[in-house]
């Protein structure tokens, strides 16, 4: 028998050590939950995200999260207690026996039991991260150093031409980030916002509720395309077409950065997303149509010019044979 029985004074304190750990730890995790979709300073958990997906990973962040906590108060509950209660100076001695084939096969179950339930909860949300089916829109995003670039390839089952553009930092943050600039970053807002090095100058616009397929590829180095908000990040690789999608539920601007180590200027290629309603993006959508047709329409002229240059090109020989 382990000798005496003997509470020491400080066990109280210690116990309630622990369980003040513990609610501190709860509330952080619980504080995190509160915040906005987009990260904010002093944010201590995961976003919520605003997809039908982003639930997914904050879920399960929090539930290995709280595995962790459990796990930590048991083992290091029991090793203080062991530490100050049955310490030499308190007389107690050492057991002699050395296994207890019950304790063993407890400790070896229950963890194989929590790596189980772990594995099948990251295994269902990766095959849900991985689900494209059914897809209502595509969009094509394509890193370059350092910029991204989207192409919208349908929509609605329809094909979409000629809808595309650049999107790169914008001009107050990168005019800010220049060395000795003198101007300040805390003015880069965009409402009450700070926007320094998150903001862009055309975002990609897309509708809420509508499951969206990205197709992600880069065309120079490795970058990864990364909003918080959506729940997932996915690696833009040149010669390598990634797959994944999202449905936004709530209306908003979601910031992002690339997550990717780039080259000098990783840190100025932020991405920016609009959602919007649908009604929205129809709207938006007719008048990028209608922005690009113009620029197609000399193309008949230029095919016309061509046997009028030939002509002129030939008619010298017709002349010197006669």
């Amino acid at each position: 028998m382990i000798s005496g029985g003997i509470r020491p004074k400080g066990s109280k304190g210690i116990v309630r050590a622990l369980g003040a750990g513990a609610l501190g730890l709860i509330g952080m995790g619980l504080f995190g939950s509160t915040v906005l979709a987009n990260p904010e300073p002093g944010q201590l958990n995961l976003t919520p995200g605003v997809t039908t997906y982003s639930h997914v990973p904050y879920m399960l962040n929090n539930v290995a999260l709280g595995v962790c906590v459990v796990i930590g108060i048991l083992v290091f509950g029991a090793m203080f207690i062991a530490m100050f209660r049955f310490r030499k100076s308190r007389g107690a001695v050492a057991e002699k026996w050395s296994h207890n084939t019950t304790v063993e096969i407890i400790w070896t179950v229950i963890p194989i039991i929590i790596l189980i339930t772990l594995a099948w909860l990251a295994t269902d949300g990766l095959r849900q991260f991985s689900d494209t089916t059914g897809a209502q829109m595509t969009v094509k995003v394509t890193g370059y150093q350092w910029k991204w670039r989207y192409d919208y390839v349908d929509y609605q089952g329809k094909a979409i031409s000629n809808v595309g553009f650049m999107s790169k930092l914008d001009d107050q943050s990168n005019a800010t980030r220049q060395l000795n600039s003198g101007l300040d970053p805390y003015a880069v807002k965009v409402g009450d916002e700070n926007v320094y090095l998150l903001n862009v100058d055309k975002p990609l616009v897309v509708p809420v509720d509508t499951k969206i397929r990205f197709v992600i590829t880069a065309d120079d180095v490795i970058h990864s395309w990364f909003i918080p908000a959506l729940g997932w990040k996915m690696d833009a690789i040149p010669g390598v077409v990634n797959a994944t999608w999202t449905n936004i539920q709530v209306p908003g601007v979601y910031r992002g950065q690339c997550a990717e180590l780039c080259g000098q200027d990783h840190g100025f290629m932020p991405i920016v997303v609009k959602a919007v309603s649908k009604e929205d993006f129809a709207k938006w959508l007719a008048d990028q149509q209608k922005s690009v047709a113009p620029a197609a329409a000399p193309a008949p002229a230029s095919t016309a010019a061509a046997p009028a240059q030939a002509t002129a090109q030939v008619a010298p020989a017709h002349g010197a044979q006669g």
